[in-house]
């Protein structure tokens, strides 16, 4: 069972991703939000606003001022539905393509010297439990799909009321816990 340090660890990782990109890449001036919705448009080239508000589980407003401010950076073209916005099409310039290259490129740096900085029976714990934390992260995502689809009754893939524990730290940090793994390729 999931614990709160497994959630303390991923968000510990994410915190020091972002540090330590920032650190990396001074000169970056992308947000986060930006970046996350650039990669998005990488993987679903063409897709409409709508599409990627579901996708990246963003209010359409929120989608509609990240494309502003894409756009004005010339990161992102807007295709179609000059009348109707609702029929927009979005996709990348050679500048917004650069801009996710170098991202996961930083990334994979940043994570490979970090990785190569362990120990090497840390290495090969996250080596080893990289399929795990690929099928977690799919099940995390699953939920947000099951709780955007509707309610369910308690205990029937719904997310448990936030303050409410489900589960018990010493269930899953039982010894030999592994800490979540680097990303090593694109």
């Amino acid at each position: 069972m999931p614990s709160a340090d497994l959630a303390d660890v991923v968000a510990q990782l994410r915190r020091a991703m972002r540090r330590a990109a920032r650190a990396g890449d001074p000169a970056a001036t992308l947000s986060v939000a930006q970046l996350e919705m650039l990669s998005c448009l990488a993987e679903n080239p063409g897709a409409r606003p709508g599409q990627l508000a579901r996708l990246l589980r963003l209010a359409p407003s929120s989608v509609a001022t990240l494309t502003q401010a894409l756009r004005r950076a010339d990161l992102v073209t807007r295709t179609g539905g000059e009348a109707d916005r609702r029929t927009a099409c979005l996709r990348l310039t050679p500048a917004g393509e650069v801009a996710v290259v170098r991202w996961k490129v930083l990334n994979e740096n940043l994570l490979r010297t970090a990785f190569a900085a362990l120990p090497e029976g840390s290495r090969g714990t996250i080596q080893a439990a990289l399929a795990a934390l690929s099928e977690l992260a799919g099940a995390v995502d699953a939920l947000a799909d099951e709780q955007q689809a509707g309610p369910h009754p308690p205990g029937q893939g719904s997310l448990a009321p936030i303050g409410r524990s489900v589960t018990s730290a010493a269930a899953v940090a039982g010894p030999g816990a592994a800490s979540p793994p680097p990303a090593m390729s694109a």
